[in-house]
């Protein structure tokens, strides 16, 4: 059967809630979406004009539209959940499971045993998890251990093979770690309390617990027996240290999940936080490549049914940064204040900590794709058409109008590259004037570069406001590079970016790597002016020291320099070191001025 063109798909799509599938021309699948009214959602791709050149590339190869209806919003989350993980399409962001989880087993037995396990089995028993830590699985299971006497044999403790006296208690018995049960010296009654009293635990109820371990205490006081009440009292405190550590909020606030979201240009991080009596019992943050510049909400959107999916939560409830369509089966809440506000805050932090240890790892792993990321979020933040791979940054540099210099630093892919730097003396400027001196070596640095035929760079940083940049902009005129080159200036007192013809200064995030590459360009290009200043003025002193002395005119004074490389030797130099250069008459008069001067 031939297919229908896409006008005539498009004009046949229901109304309805349901999963969409694009294919290609060789019939692979290479999107997947989800949409509340499949008509509108799917047309929208062909009549829009997209921002995202992978979405456009995505509209030019699609050649085959499938859908499939269902029921709620929620069918069609999971439906395009499954889709994306079983046909990986292209264009799609790739959810990745390929990692398994701990879970702590309360085993379907006779005297049920509490162990950690990596696999599900079907009647096995109850599974409490997956734990995104192992740490955490052994800091519970050490816990309960030291809470409650449980049997960790694998004997079938069936009670006709008890009662027949097929087992005897082993070393766990003598050592007070388990009850006996195997010999019929504990009741199943008073085993299964036990396990009732773990599995509330599990679940992040301790008031239960406490409240039995309390009364026991009670009782056993009171009955002299202060022993054992000793004993219940180090676990009930055991518990309540536990309970401390674990409580984050209102212990009220139980059954919860918790996400938010941060991103970048190319990966969204979506942490998760699952709550049980102000408890978090759970903690995992999922990195999603984008594909097609996905929204923050539809990030959020994939990750909480992903997420949910991953780890078997049945929260009726889950708290989010901003309004999300997961279905009319699950209460959203965005909290605005409050310990609802405060836990969403923590998952926020968790998410960006997250996202910076990867930015860490990537640094020294892949380097490049590092500085591609970033090349990538200083294009956006700045508005720029092409990504600064190669930025040059100019400073003034004079103290009260003296030897005024200016200095060029360059970076390459977000790093100095220091053999590019370089110093200019200024030359047609007299007085301290920053604007005709920026103008002057905005000029000469890409006169030359023109002459040389070397590569220009895509962004010019000027340090200094408004003024600054104009004088730079009047050379860029001259040389005819307004508009092929990028140029902003930064203003030191508020961090304020100002752009050409543009009398509102852009401000960004205090914390962006932009800023702090721009900061980073602006310090290091001041760093290397006064460096050179300095030089400047100190040479500048010594010289005119030496040309003081009497007989000693301009060509002496190059002569010992260059042959001991600074005044300070000349000063400490012997007198026939000093013959050497410049002759007898001359050398004495210099050593009778340096040592006339040492003697008073």
């Amino acid at each position: 059967m031939d297919i229908p063109a896409l006008e005539i798909q498009l004009k046949t799509l229901p109304n309805a809630p349901g999963v969409y599938q694009y294919f290609d021309k060789e019939g692979t699948i290479i999107y997947v979406g989800k949409a509340k009214n499949l008509k509108k959602r799917v047309s929208s791709y062909f009549t829009k004009t997209h921002d995202s050149g992978k979405t456009r590339v995505l509209v030019k190869k699609i050649a085959n539209i499938k859908h499939i209806v269902v029921e709620t919003e929620t069918d069609a989350l999971l439906l395009e959940n499954n889709l994306i993980k079983k046909h990986k399409p292209r264009y799609n962001v790739l959810l990745k499971d390929d990692k398994s989880y701990p879970w702590i087993c309360v085993k379907n037995e006779r005297f049920p045993r509490v162990f950690s396990t990596r696999r599900v089995f079907k009647n096995g028993g109850d599974y409490f998890g997956p734990y995104t830590s192992v740490k955490t699985v052994h800091t519970l299971l050490d816990l309960i251990r030291g809470l409650f006497s449980l049997r960790t044999c694998n004997y079938d403790l069936h009670e006709e093979k008890i009662q027949s006296g097929k087992y005897k208690v082993c070393l766990e018995y003598h050592l007070g770690n388990c009850k006996g049960a195997c010999e019929g010296l504990e009741s199943e009654k008073h085993y299964n309390e036990n396990i009732k009293a773990i599995k509330q635990i599990l679940k992040g109820n301790f008031k239960d617990s406490l409240s039995k371990f309390k009364e026991q205490m009670m009782e056993l006081a009171e009955n002299m027996q202060f022993e054992e009440a000793q004993k219940i009292k180090e676990k009930v405190e055991v518990l309540e240290n536990y309970q401390a550590k674990s409580t984050i909020v209102n212990p009220k606030i139980s059954n919860v999940d918790v996400f938010s979201v941060i991103s970048d240009e190319s990966y969204g991080y979506i942490n998760f936080l699952q709550l049980s009596y102000g408890s978090i019992i759970r903690s995992h943050t999922l990195e999603i490549k984008k594909k097609l510049d996905e929204t923050d909400k539809e990030l959020l959107e994939l990750a909480i049914t992903e997420i949910r999916q991953r780890f078997h939560s049945k929260s009726k409830e889950i708290y989010v940064p901003f309004p999300v369509d997961i279905g009319e089966d699950i209460k959203v809440t965005v909290p605005q204040l409050g310990d609802k506000k405060h836990i969403l805050d923590l998952s926020v932090r968790n998410a960006k900590y997250f996202r910076m240890e990867r930015f860490k790892q990537i640094k020294i792993v892949d380097p490049d794709r590092h500085a591609n990321r970033v090349m990538a979020q200083m294009k956006a933040d700045l508005r720029l058409h092409e990504e600064p791979r190669h930025i040059e940054c100019f400073d003034n540099s004079n103290i009260q109008g003296t030897n005024p210099v200016a200095a060029c630093v360059v970076f390459k892919n977000g790093k100095p590259s220091k053999k590019d730097y370089r110093h200019f003396n200024i030359k047609t400027v007299e007085g301290p004037d920053d604007f005709a001196s920026m103008e002057e070596v905005v000029y000469r640095r890409y006169k030359r570069l023109l002459d040389e035929e070397q590569p220009l760079p895509q962004l010019i940083i000027i340090d200094g406001g408004k003024g600054q940049l104009s004088s730079a902009l009047k050379s860029l005129d001259a040389l005819n590079l307004r508009g092929k080159i990028a140029i902003i200036g930064i203003a030191k007192r508020l961090e304020e970016l100002f752009y050409p013809n543009d009398p509102i200064p852009l401000y960004l995030d205090k914390k962006s790597e932009t800023l702090k590459i721009i900061q980073q360009l602006r310090n290091e290009a001041h760093r290397f002016g006064i460096e050179h200043h300095r030089n400047r003025r100190s040479k500048s002193a010594l010289n005119t020291e030496l040309e003081t002395i009497n007989g000693v005119g301009e060509k002496t004074v190059v002569e010992l320099l260059k042959h001991f490389k600074s005044a300070k030797r000349v000063a400490n130099a012997k007198l026939d070191e000093l013959e050497d250069v410049v002759g007898a008459s001359r050398a004495e008069k210099i050593y009778n001025y340096y040592h006339s001067k040492s003697l008073k």
